[in-house]
């Protein structure tokens, strides 16, 4: 439609927070002309255009100076953060933030609640070596991989067994402990579970998301997931559970005689597994650690570790 009028007005559109685009729309003896003016991009003049063709014309013109303009503010973009490599941002920010559970004897708090075990230990070694302090974070373990990813941490030391799931979304380091995952009952029932099958018909509790779970899914174990190991074994210890399934690590520390879960026991060994430590995908931390762990090796400081936790003959050669 034809107005006969003459007059002007001005459309701002912010589309990026670097750039903004104003529409001067003029009406001239009944024909409209619209002006462009990307700041700081000069004064685009366009003909003349007739009423009939004006919104299709508007539209494309909108769209065009939009896609133009975010791809230039995506052209600067700061990626300096993005740029760096895992070693370098631990270093810039000073410390190495380590995704734990409690997990004795590898990771767990003493009496003053400080993170103590053979992985803490050998974690703030780690750190030192590269110049930072290592901050303990506990997580939930069925959320790791989404930890790491999210840079809440920067790697889960916590006697990770390396199965499939882990390798493919993480970094990972050379195995430093071989494990097992075992079945835990009360002592006094241990002599009717000696194998698998005389452990199908029970009710286990396993940690979410561990390699313990793996065996219960893999065996069609009835189970109920809980947040950790040690929760497991309070659930066998308190009756809701027939039995648990843990690491056989974390079994020779925690149950039997002189332990604070004297009642249980372990019996059947499910499978071997290797532990090893893992960091974001394609992190450059997983070959630096590997040249710690074959240094600390080779001048005796890791096997020491591991005997004031008694985890010296689960050590891998």
């Amino acid at each position: 439609m034809k107005t006969g009028l003459t007059g002007c007005s001005s459309w701002k559109i912010q589309i990026h927070k670097n750039h903004k685009i104003t529409f001067d729309f003029i009406v001239i003896n009944c024909y409209y002309v619209i002006v462009l003016r990307p700041e700081g991009a000069g004064i685009y003049l366009f003909n003349y255009i007739q009423e009939e063709i004006i919104m299709k014309k508007l539209v494309a013109l909108v769209l065009v100076a939009v896609m133009g303009l975010s791809m230039v503010g995506c052209g600067k973009k700061d990626s300096s953060n993005d740029s760096k490599s895992d070693l370098e941002y631990v270093k810039e920010k000073g410390t190495l933030v380590v995704g734990v559970t409690d997990f004795a004897p590898m990771d767990y708090k003493d009496d003053s609640g400080n993170w103590i075990g053979f992985d803490a230990d050998m974690a703030s070694a780690f750190a030192e070596s590269i110049g930072v302090k290592a901050e303990f974070v506990e997580i939930d373990w069925d959320n790791k991989i989404m930890e790491l990813d999210g840079k809440t941490i920067d790697c889960v030391w916590n006697g990770m067994t390396l199965i499939d799931e882990v390798t493919s979304s993480m970094a990972c380091s050379d195995a430093y402990c071989n494990n097992a995952q075992v079945v835990i009952v009360p002592q006094d029932k241990a002599d009717q579970y000696q194998t698998v099958d005389s452990i199908k018909e029970l009710t286990f509790a396993v940690e979410a998301g561990s390699a313990g779970e793996g065996q219960a899914k893999e065996l069609g174990l009835n189970y109920t997931a809980v947040k950790a190991q040690s929760d497991a074994l309070m659930e066998v210890a308190a009756g809701t559970s027939d039995a648990a399934i843990i690491d056989s690590l974390m079994a020779a520390a925690m149950v039997g005689e002189g332990t604070g879960y004297a009642n249980l026991t372990y019996t059947v060994g499910l499978n071997s597994e290797e532990y090893g430590v893992g960091f974001r995908k394609d992190s450059d931390l997983a070959a630096e650690l590997n040249k710690f762990f074959k240094d600390s090796k080779a001048d005796g400081s890791m096997e020491k570790c591991a005997e004031k936790y008694k985890v010296q003959a689960a050590l891998t050669k």
